[in-house]
C-alpha cells in the first residue's frame, strides 16, 4: 500500500534581506508562498503551513497552520519540521514531504522521486541534492522521527542539515532544469526580478 503523504511550507523565517515577510511578497500577482503550495498539492494528499503568528495571513491559501511549539528549544527551519512532523502523525500521515516557502520552481517530481529513492534504499528518509549539494529543507521525512527531531532541537539544533545526515537519509541527484536552478531561494529583489521575469 502507497503510504500517505502530507506536504508543509516552511515560512517561519524572518525575511531580513526583504525587509517584509517574504512569504507574502507578490510574484507574478500572488503570494510567493501560493506558488509552493500550488507546487505540493499534485504531489501530496494535504498540504499545510509551518508558520508563527497569526494564522489569519495564509487564510486565503486553504492550509492549515500550524506553528512552533513555544518550548521547542533551538529555532530555525528544524523547528517548523518537528511542528509539521507532529501535526502530519495527528492527520494520520506517514511521511512528510518539505518545501520552504521561498523556493517556487522546485522540481514537479520531487516527492515521486524522494519517495521512490526511500522504499528502494529502505531509508528513514530522502533529501535532495543540486548541483550546489545538499538541499537539506527539500526533504521527505517519515512521520515517525518527529521524536529524534524534537531530541535535535533540545540539543540547540536549528538546521536540519546534521540530523539528516546522522539518520542515514538517502540522497537524490535533480539535474538543472533547462539550466534554471530549481531549488534556488528568492532572497534578494533581485531574485524576485529574475523569478518574475521567468513567470512572465
Amino acid at each position: 500500500m502507497r503510504p500517505l503523504i502530507a506536504g508543509v511550507a516552511l515560512a517561519g523565517g524572518r525575511s531580513t534581506r526583504m525587509g517584509a515577510e517574504k512569504a507574502l511578497l507578490r510574484l507574478a500577482g500572488r503570494p510567493l508562498i501560493a506558488h509552493v503550495v500550488d507546487r505540493l498539492r499534485p504531489q501530496v494528499a494535504e498540504v499545510f503551513v509551518s508558520a508563527n503568528g497569526d494564522p489569519a495571513r495564509f487564510r486565503d491559501l486553504g492550509c492549515a497552520v500550524v506553528a512552533d511549539a513555544p518550548d521547542g528549544g533551538a529555532s530555525g527551519p528544524l523547528a517548523g519540521i518537528a511542528a509539521a512532523l507532529g501535526h502530519a502523525r495527528w492527520r494520520g500521515f506517514a511521511l512528510l514531504a518539505v518545501a520552504p516557502c521561498d523556493a517556487p520552481f522546485f522540481p514537479r517530481d520531487l516527492v515521486a522521486r524522494l519517495a521512490a529513492a526511500m522504499i528502494e534504499r529502505g531509508a528513514p528518509l530522502a533529501v535532495a541534492e543540486s548541483a550546489r549539494g545538499l538541499e537539506p529543507v527539500f526533504a521527505l521525512w517519515r512521520a515517525d522521527l518527529e521524536a529524534a527531531v524534537a531530541a535535535a532541537l533540545a540539543a540547540g539544533e536549528g538546521s536540519p542539515r546534521g540530523l539528516i545526515e546522522r539518520l542515514g537519509a538517502a540522497h537524490v541527484a535533480f539535474a538543472p532544469e533547462a539550466g534554471v536552478d530549481a531549488f534556488a531561494n528568492l532572497n534578494t529583489p533581485e531574485d524576485f526580478a529574475a523569478a518574475q521575469a521567468r513567470l512572465g
